[in-house]
């Protein structure tokens, strides 16, 4: 599995042509405690970029965008059940939906580890 990362914060892990995504540990320590996740309806395509969801905290809300096009073929609704899963667990169960990727060549103009910590800091 090769994660990547966003300049908007979000983490992308990839299998084969699915994308998981969520919010890095970097976004839900700024944003502080989740009260609410808003997440795209399963089957709805996704341009890059766009939004496709919400977080809201106690501090601030916060578009979810797109960092891949694609089609999404699963949201993870314990997040929408349980907001501060997202807090607890960013990189693990607080994984937000996953895409089918329409475009593999986008996967490319995401950030490595490397790059990312040069923003999150």
């Amino acid at each position: 599995m090769e994660i990547r990362y966003t300049a908007e914060h979000e983490w992308v892990a990839l299998e084969a042509n699915i994308a998981t995504i969520g919010i890095t540990d970097y976004a839900q320590r700024v944003l502080g405690d989740l009260v609410f996740v808003q997440l795209p309806a399963v089957g709805s395509s996704l341009a890059k970029g766009a939004a496709a969801g919400v977080v809201e905290s106690v501090k601030a809300a916060s578009d979810i965008y797109a960092p891949l096009t694609g089609r999404v073929v699963e949201v993870n609704p314990a997040t929408v059940e349980t907001p501060g899963l997202v807090n607890s667990d960013p990189m693990g169960g607080g994984w937000l939906f996953k895409i089918e990727v329409g475009d593999p060549s986008e996967v490319k103009e995401l950030l490595d580890e490397a790059a990312y910590g040069k923003l999150a800091t």
